[in-house]
């Protein structure tokens, strides 16, 4: 008899472990996870449960959701350089509520719950010129490139520059599950403290999600960590020694250019403009009326020596 009871209470020891080791998604620190099986979801809005994989990184989309939701609900969401190409952008327009497909990818024309409308890359940054509700976005145009600037730590030592690519491509596979081979190339100005990593990945591929090795990374940098670990963040190792970052700039380059153009620019930077403009057009004008009087001093001076 007693044998038997101790092996229910076995049974029942390892039942719960079971369950407590499930009951966590280690890729999302917001989801809940129950049931038989375990299932994890995220809240994403109006009460929807959004199924995810918790043996991967999230789609974005489905993460600028699930904090939308949570700041409606106050629940806490936050706690060498420069473009590489001239068609890159920068997500300045901050985070909205988008509009997700089935399987986390953002849909070609969000509009935020308004009447005003854009299109988006891959990766849910504006490529457009924002418009009404009539905006045609004929295609979701994939983010093939992205530019991590990030800046580190102050540290004792000097950074050995040599083991910097092998450190950071190391980190992003193990942490983001990145194939290091996508790291193309690895800049670091020692002055600076400012290392600008290229993620690249070849046109028309589809497989590789960019924009979620992204926002997982600049959530670790700028803010908290998505992850449910939340005592360690994207921190590479070089020589040994860990490499903390401070800041982090994302750039993104799509397939295609994107369009916008200079009609929605804030008065502010029109102003600036139109100041540059005029100091350019008042700098010509006083060059070519410098030059016809020098023309018609030159002509005078002629004639009186002709006249001599």
């Amino acid at each position: 008899m007693k044998m038997w009871i101790l092996a229910v209470l076995a049974a029942l020891a390892a039942l719960a472990v079971g369950a407590s080791a499930q009951s966590t998604c280690a890729t999302m620190k917001w989801a809940v996870c129950d049931g038989t099986p375990c299932t994890c979801t995220l809240l994403v809005g109006n009460g929807t449960k959004q199924p995810i994989d918790c043996t991967a990184l999230v789609p974005k989309c489905f993460l600028m959701k699930a904090e939308m939701d949570r700041a409606r609900r106050g629940q806490s969401t936050r706690t060498i350089g420069g473009k590489q190409h001239e068609t890159a952008i920068v997500d300045n327009d901050g985070i909205y509520d988008p509009e997700c497909e089935n399987d986390g990818k953002f849909k070609a024309k969000q509009c935020n719950n308004t009447d005003v409308c854009w299109c988006v890359n891959s990766a849910g940054v504006r490529r457009t010129d924002k418009g009404d509700q009539t905006l045609k976005c004929e295609k979701l145009v994939e983010t093939h490139w992205v530019r991590l600037q990030l800046t580190h730590k102050e540290r004792p030592t000097k950074v050995n520059k040599d083991n910097l690519k092998a450190a950071i491509a190391n980190e992003l596979n193990s942490r983001y599950k990145l194939n290091p081979s996508l790291v193309k190339e690895i800049q670091y100005d020692p002055d600076a403290r400012m290392i600008v990593v290229d993620v690249k990945k070849e046109i028309g591929e589809r497989i590789s999600d960019l924009s979620r090795v992204a926002y997982y990374m600049e959530k670790d940098v700028k803010v908290l960590p998505l992850f449910t670990d939340q005592k360690r963040n994207f921190t590479p190792s070089v020589d040994g020694q860990d490499l903390e970052m401070e800041k982090i700039i994302v750039y993104y380059v799509d397939e295609e250019p994107p369009t916008i153009t200079m009609k929605h620019l804030t008065g502010g930077i029109i102003a600036v403009i139109v100041v540059v403009v005029l100091a350019v057009i008042a700098g010509l004008l006083a060059v070519f009326f410098f030059q016809k009087r020098q023309r018609k001093y030159k002509k005078t001076q002629q004639r009186e020596m002709e006249q001599m």
